[in-house]
């Protein structure tokens, strides 16, 4: 594993999937920027054996339907200097079209909302895939198994357990018209799954992060879910 600290985002590499274990970032409303041109690359600050090169996603669109989905998201960070960095492919993902186009779209929709907030000035997020043992593989790369699923938690003020926190967790079969509100899960949910296991938020206390942890956050309502 390898983490590797920028200006956009901080992402921990995953040698064996090829992918990101997770990616953090925060969006102000200076980090944002339309229009940003989507120029694949791969990662230069990791061994070529360890990530993807443009070449891995060859017929992946019209073999598995899927886009190369940003982890930290374009829109949301290009308004930094290296913004060129969120289009690394230690920074994508094959993610189905339908749920890049649809309920995952809204949600970093949302996430921009927040941070253009008046009383808002920082939205903190991580993100990451999840895997099953077995799974559909990439076209010119079968070595490489597609994950199964995505988990994204947000927050808001200066820590969570002070602020407000909202976790989701998508599958690749999301429906396209679906609403991102209907994924909500608790951290723990989330942290259960992954592999290697994380824990997140891991300069809490504990017996406060187990409380939290546990139970939804109220961050879902702010964000437009009932």
């Amino acid at each position: 594993m390898q983490t590797l600290n920028r200006e956009a985002y901080t992402l921990n590499n995953n040698s064996s999937t090829k992918f990101a274990n997770w990616v953090a970032y925060k969006i102000t409303k200076t980090s944002q920027a339309s229009n940003r041109a989507r120029n694949w690359k791969q990662d230069p600050d990791l061994p070529a054996a360890d990530t993807l090169a443009p070449a891995a996603y060859q017929k992946a669109n019209n073999m598995l339907a899927v886009d190369r989905g940003h982890q930290a998201p374009l829109a949301s960070l290009g308004g930094n200097v290296n913004w060129q960095a969120l289009n690394y492919l230690s920074n994508i993902t094959p993610q189905k079209s339908a749920l890049n186009q649809g309920a995952w779209s809204q949600l970093e929709d949302r996430e921009r909302a927040l941070a253009n907030r008046s009383d808002v000035s920082v939205v903190y997020s991580v993100t990451g895939p999840l895997f099953e043992k077995t799974g559909a593989a990439l076209p010119a790369r079968p070595d490489v198994i597609i994950p199964e699923a995505y988990w994204k938690v947000i927050f808001i003020g200066t820590s969570p357990d002070k602020g407000k926190y909202a976790a989701f967790l998508l599958k690749q079969s999301t429906p396209k018209n679906a609403s991102f509100c209907d994924y909500q899960v608790t951290v723990k949910a989330i942290e259960q799954q992954t592999n290697p296991k994380l824990t997140l938020w891991p300069a809490l206390p504990k017996n406060i992060a187990e409380m939290i942890k546990n139970q939804k956050g109220t961050l879902a309502q702010e964000m437009g879910c009932p």
